[in-house]
């Protein structure tokens, strides 16, 4: 089963998966946009600038006989369990955990969060708490799209499982919230919107002490609505209404994260005793090996090329790199193959791997997602857009200059 979501929904892609009982993986594909503003000042006179940002998201949710078992989006990072283990104040408990070898090797989160378990760092019950906050924050995205793609594919799901979710129930649940929350716009636009106090003298006088001082601490201006209703172990639509009053007043201001209008210095830069990200291409086109490697050294980068994906997989595991690009058609290893036996390892379960094709077919990219690819870029490419996605999973907060004239092709 798979198509355009704009010649069926998610809520009735989710019926039928409910209704034929169905054990397997459902792949969503979505492309969002939005605007944001810059304000600053120059030359003593202030100025405000509009971009609009293209997000390009995916998600993985994962059914048992017809019941929803756990979903994962593209963000390969751990910062959304990490978000809500904060609530339980066992946001650093992650950085001493092993991942279970139990899990499959896309589903990191989902590993890292049994390990929790294992290790009786969480009980089941909070366990099972930070689940379906998962699993609701995701549905309520899912719900509110109407464009994209996707494909299902049946086959085992996650295993072990601490709970299951029946969809019917929570589908009706999660579409009256998300009807609830469009009566907020424009005032509230976005889970993606960050906080920032325009007036506390007002706050102060609306809000209990207890309460404005919270808030002043989390509308920091970089804190999400999202983050928020992690933090609280709420559902978003109960934070957002809890703040429209005062977004109404404009008491509080809501904007999405900031891009900096100032101009970058040439070069990666980091602080100096940061760590040089280390980036390997495995290719079996010299020329573009090559062309990627003298890239990444221009803008500061440590870069190695490989174009033998059997060398090359020695290599990785020689040099231990921050990221790795990968082409899928080589001989001998393909990179499907390559990047599953990576996910293999617990020494690259987090690293970002980004699959280079010259194909840009749906069912490709769902195949790389599959194997444990954490993002794909088609060929020919430019230098700006290899770099953006490096800039991305690597979060390097756009330290470097783009060039934007260069393109590498196959």
């Amino acid at each position: 089963m798979q198509g355009n979501l704009n010649e069926i929904d998610i809520c009735s892609i989710l019926q039928l998966i409910e209704l034929g009982q169905r054990t397997g993986e459902l792949f969503v594909e979505a492309y969002s946009s939005y605007n944001h503003s810059i304000t600053g000042n120059a030359d003593g006179k202030s100025f405000a600038l509009r971009n609009s940002k293209s997000l390009k998201q995916s998600w993985f949710i994962f059914f048992l006989n017809g019941q929803i078992v756990y979903v994962i989006d593209s963000d390969s990072s751990l910062s959304r369990l990490r978000d809500y283990l904060c609530h339980y104040q066992l946001e650093t408990s992650l950085d001493r955990i092993v991942i279970s070898s139990l899990v499959a090797d896309n589903a990191p989160e989902y590993g890292y969060l049994w390990a929790l378990l294992e290790h009786h760092i969480l009980t089941p019950a909070q366990g099972r708490s930070i689940i379906q906050g998962i699993v609701h924050e995701t549905l309520f995205d899912l719900l509110s799209l109407h464009q994209g793609f996707f494909i299902f594919d049946r086959g085992p799901t996650l295993a072990p499982q601490l709970t299951t979710f029946e969809i019917s129930s929570l589908v009706r649940k999660i579409m009256k919230q998300v009807q609830e929350w469009k009566q907020l716009h424009p005032h509230i636009q976005s889970p993606s919107q960050c906080l920032a106090i325009a007036d506390f003298i007002q706050l102060r006088q609306a809000l209990p002490e207890a309460t404005a001082n919270n808030l002043e601490h989390w509308a920091d201006g970089k804190t999400s609505l999202r983050q928020l209703a992690r933090y609280l172990n709420r559902d978003i639509l109960t934070v957002a209404k809890a703040i429209y009053p005062f977004v109404k007043h404009g008491w509080i201001q809501l904007h999405y994260p900031a891009m900096s209008a100032t101009t970058k210095p040439k070069g990666l830069q980091l602080a100096p005793e940061a760590k040089i990200p280390y980036i390997v291409c495995i290719d079996d086109g010299s020329v573009i090996c090559k062309a990627v490697e003298s890239t990444l050294k221009l803008h500061g980068y440590e870069a190695i090329g490989c174009n033998n994906p059997l060398e090359a997989l020695s290599l990785v595991f020689q040099f231990k790199p921050d990221l790795i690009l990968c082409d899928i058609v080589m001989p001998e290893l393909d990179g499907y193959e390559l990047c599953a036996m990576l996910r293999r390892s617990s020494i690259f379960r987090q690293t970002p791997i980004i699959m280079l094709t010259a194909k840009d077919l749906f069912i490709d990219r769902v195949k790389a997602r599959m194997v444990g690819a954490t993002d794909y870029l088609t060929k020919p490419f430019a230098d700006s857009e290899l770099l953006m996605l490096i800039e991305k999973h690597l979060h390097l907060d756009n330290n470097f200059s783009r060039q934007q004239c260069g393109v590498i092709a196959d």
